[in-house]
């Protein structure tokens, strides 16, 4: 099984594969469930191999990369934890 790293470098790596609508589910424990959220609006720090910045209401936070449980492509699964 490939790492959530290795996934989202082949997004971004491979011209072909990363042609689409990416959707990153993002585990909130607050709220207990997997929200969605565009592959775009993930701010990925070059040498940061543990967490990503994200904007949710407004407010930079900080995910670790292991509360991410699944990744969609144009509405399909194409990795999940």
């Amino acid at each position: 099984m490939e790492t959530i790293q290795q996934v989202l470098s082949h997004i971004r790596w491979d011209p072909d594969f990363g042609q689409g609508d990416f959707e990153v589910g993002i585990y909130d424990r607050v709220a207990d469930a997997v929200e969605f959220h565009a592959l775009g609006e993930l701010r990925m720090e070059s040498g940061n191999r543990f967490s990503f910045g994200i904007v949710i209401d407004g407010v930079v936070r900080d995910i670790p990369y292991h509360r991410i449980r699944e990744v969609r492509k144009n509405g399909a699964t194409i990795w999940r934890r």
